[in-house]
């Protein structure tokens, strides 16, 4: 696991996207896992810019999204894909993009198809991954298998109340979700997560630090041959070892500055 800790945000975020357009750059065809939320959207805008003045090309780039919301449409505000699309599909030139549809009427078969989609795509060559405060990636809450593959989850009542500022009323906040699995995104080549801000800072010192166990699914990233932590100095407070990972970062060789994705 490889720790990054800048100053702000805003600079972790631009060095994430340099490490995606440095896979896209370097295989066209690349495979983006993707996610939602706050923490990417400074990644997603940096790319946007990429694309319009620098002519990233995405234009045989194939994503697929973490995880979407049980019956909600495409088109409902709080839908992870209208939330990919206002935030970056419809900026950039993707044309082969993958959102869970949580309109499903056979969930099971569904996520048996999503996985096999992936699998077809060749696998994921980068999955952009965030945090949450118990330790969760995608919605693999706290107690989900470490081997778990796409399925339908149900959300727990913090996870409900959290969601509640992006519904009319808590009745209309799903309590279901389709997602990848831990051993989905295990699978992806690279991983790459963001944390930001203080409160993340006990979840990422529990994830790199702490021991691997379902209680926090994000720890078994320690397991993943090529994972990326990018931090700004706020969730990086409770790191024991943070000296060690600035130095590290200061003092890596010059082929390996960026993500030394092959050629």
């Amino acid at each position: 696991m490889e720790i990054i800790i800048q100053p702000s945000a805003e600079a972790g975020a631009r060095i994430g996207a340099r490490i995606v357009e440095d896979l896209v750059r370097k295989k066209p065809e690349a495979v983006l896992g993707l996610a939602t939320g706050g923490t990417p959207l400074g990644l997603y805008r940096e790319l946007i810019r990429m694309r319009r003045e620098l002519g990233l090309d995405f234009s045989r780039v194939t994503t697929f999204n973490l995880d979407e919301y049980v019956g909600l449409p495409p088109a409902h505000p709080a839908s992870y894909r209208r939330f990919m699309r206002e935030n970056f599909f419809d900026h950039v030139n993707i044309p082969q993009t993958h959102v869970p549809d949580g309109m499903a009427k056979d969930i099971p078969a569904y996520c048996e198809y999503y996985e096999k989609a992936i699998r077809d795509a060749g696998g994921i060559d980068l999955q952009l991954l965030g945090v949450g405060h118990d330790g969760h990636i995608g919605f693999n809450e706290p107690g989900s298998s470490l081997a778990s593959r796409t399925r339908i989850k149900t959300l727990t009542e913090e996870t409900v109340a959290a969601n509640r500022r992006f519904f009319a009323s808590e009745a209309e906040v799903p309590r279901h979700v389709i997602t990848m699995g831990v051993g989905t995104i295990m699978d992806s080549r690279t991983c790459l997560l963001l944390a930001f801000g203080e409160a993340k800072a006990r979840a990422v010192a529990a994830m790199a630090e702490g021991p691997i166990t379902a209680m926090c699914p994000a720890s078994i990233l320690q397991m993943h041959p090529r994972t990326i932590v990018i931090l700004d100095e706020a969730a990086s407070r409770s790191l024991k070892r943070a000296a060690y990972y600035r130095h590290v970062y200061a003092n890596k060789p010059a082929f390996q500055r960026l993500s030394a994705f092959p050629a």
